[in-house]
């Protein structure tokens, strides 16, 4: 039996990088996938992938910072395929860089909306729909929800945001079989950093792992994958990096 057969999920920002590949894996596992994403061209790409490996996926176009938009998603969910059993909350901008004094406001509002609105948005419409059986909620930091960098203020305020709501949600369900977790990934390859760098400043991210390289989307989706699934029962609250030791320095 696969190990998550008959489960239905959705994921959010699911079009690409560490979405996708959870989307993809999700599939494999036997759940049925809803692939949530702000882009159409890039959510229902990622549906045709499910479905050509034989796999059950349907697509939702969702903006994450929209409260009305999560509402109509786990919506859409459960008339589609009658239940909600995981849900992952991924979808995430990099945003501006620059230093606090001098920060861009609209900026500012725009990674909050997105990275931390976002999620509480994911759990406050999620969690009502699994409380008739069961859940598995995993949300998506990162490396700087348990560390600073400079530069990125919005970024690092929003991901510790994540990592604290995570814990209080986990807490106030504990006891109703619903586990509430997040992974703090380091910096992968996905089309967010690769697109965005230059070969310098991708030399000095992998410099920053002591593993001596980025990540891969794929090796995250298997944690994610872990914390969703049955075999993480004793699991909640947690915060888990996948960083190639980025945090044990």
């Amino acid at each position: 039996m696969k190990l998550l057969e008959n489960k239905v999920a959705i994921i959010t920002g699911a079009g690409s990088g560490i979405g996708k590949a959870t989307a993809l894996l999700f599939a494999k596992e036997g759940s049925k996938v809803v692939v949530s994403d702000i882009s159409e061209e890039n959510g229902k790409s990622a549906v045709e992938e499910i479905k050509k490996n034989s796999g059950e996926a349907f697509y939702i176009k969702a903006d994450s910072s929209k409260p009305e938009d999560n509402e109509a998603l786990v919506k859409q969910t459960v008339e589609k395929y009658g239940a909600l059993d995981i849900a992952v909350n991924n979808a995430g901008i990099g945003g501006p860089l620059g230093a606090t004094g001098e920060y861009p406001v609209d900026g500012w509002k725009k990674v909050i909306d997105i990275n931390l609105s976002g999620v509480f948005y994911g759990l406050r419409y999620q969690i009502p729909a699994m409380l008739q059986k069961e859940g598995s909620i995993v949300n998506i930091a990162s490396i700087l929800g348990g560390a600073g960098t400079k530069f990125s203020p919005a970024y690092v305020a929003a991901k510790h945001g994540v990592v604290g709501l995570t814990k209080a949600a986990a807490l106030e369900y504990a006891d109703k079989n619903i586990r509430i977790n997040s992974v703090g990934p380091g910096y992968i390859k996905t089309p967010l950093v690769m697109n965005s760098l230059d070969k310098a400043a991708l030399d000095a991210l992998v410099s920053l792992h002591p593993i001596g390289r980025l990540g891969e989307a794929e090796e995250i989706a298997e944690l994610i994958l872990w914390l969703a699934s049955p075999k993480a029962s004793f699991v909640t609250g947690g915060y888990y990096p996948a960083d190639g030791g980025y945090l044990a320095q």
